[in-house]
């Protein structure tokens, strides 16, 4: 680790966490005045009344919902980030491939050591396609999340017997695990998608639940995000999946999210011989059950 990079993946003094701003100086207090005497009375003052600008609607009218839609639909997708949950002992086999491969690819030359999906699961991505009648299954692609609190890896940090779920991944603590995080626009790229093989999908729910609608072409999946993220925590968001086609490269992960400072030693000595070094960054939160 570099001296002058702190645990949050910051460098120098840049971290607000490690490096706090000095709480400003409370102003000197003026003398006290002796009040003037009167004969007359004092007016009651008035209590002051708080008025909305003109032109400002109030929270939840119809107009602030409205100005909220609008906002999300001018938002830039490409800048969002996307979250992959892996476990620890899966990231040396990543840094070897130099990239995260799909289920179904045919690179594959060891499997994982932790798989985190149940058979059960995994045979049903393997299954389902991405669209009606390609031979494109979800397991062609690789997952990522739109949250760091989303469902299914809430049902691991706070040890839910979710069915999707191996055994193994149960029964691991949150602090074994890593999120790999980049954005849309690293894993998209500028090229045109081919309709019988899209590059990205975007999924509002479960790949594999029954009520789960696939955007597969680019505009589609570009419309889905934008409705889905006009609000960070919905339900929609949380199930959501954004597919990538094949393969990630590892040099498109802009980050790696650790639980504490003894799994980033960790993180950070297995990055060391590699071409791509990401930040690894502490912040407890994302590994944490909600409350």
């Amino acid at each position: 680790m570099s001296v002058d990079e702190c645990i949050h993946g910051m460098v120098g003094t840049q971290c607000a966490v490690c490096y706090p701003k000095p709480a400003p100086a409370a102003p000197p207090k003026a003398p006290a005045s002796r009040p003037a005497r009167t004969t007359r009375p004092t007016a009651t003052p008035r209590t002051p009344v708080t008025r909305r600008a003109a032109g400002t609607p109030a929270e939840g009218s119809p107009t602030a919902r409205s100005r909220a839609a609008q906002a999300a639909r001018s938002r830039d997708i490409g800048e969002q980030r996307i979250y992959h949950v892996t476990h620890i002992g899966n990231l040396s086999l990543i840094l070897e491939a130099g990239r995260l491969l799909a289920d179904a690819s045919d690179d594959w030359t060891t499997r994982p050591d932790v798989d985190i999906s149940s058979a059960d699961n995994r045979a049903s991505r393997r299954r389902i396609p991405v669209v009606a009648g390609s031979e494109l299954t979800v397991a062609h692609y690789v997952p990522f999340f739109l949250s760091p609190n989303a469902f299914v890896w809430e049902s691991i940090r706070s040890q839910h017997a979710d069915p999707r779920l191996s055994r193994a991944a149960r029964g691991a603590s949150a602090y074994d695990f890593v999120i790999l995080v980049t954005t849309v626009k690293q894993v998209t790229g500028d090229e045109a998608d081919d309709p019988d093989t899209p590059t990205i999908v975007a999924t509002d729910g479960d790949a594999v639940a029954a009520l789960t609608r696939f955007g597969a072409a680019r505009e589609t999946s570009t419309r889905m995000l934008r409705t889905m993220l006009s609000d960070d925590e919905s339900d929609a968001t949380l199930r959501a999946e954004l597919l990538v086609h094949r393969a990630v490269p590892f040099d498109r992960v802009s980050l790696i999210g650790v639980a504490n400072d003894k799994v980033r030693q960790s993180v950070k000595a297995m990055l060391g011989a590699a071409a791509h070094r990401p930040k690894v960054a502490v912040y407890p939160p994302w590994f944490q059950p909600a409350e």
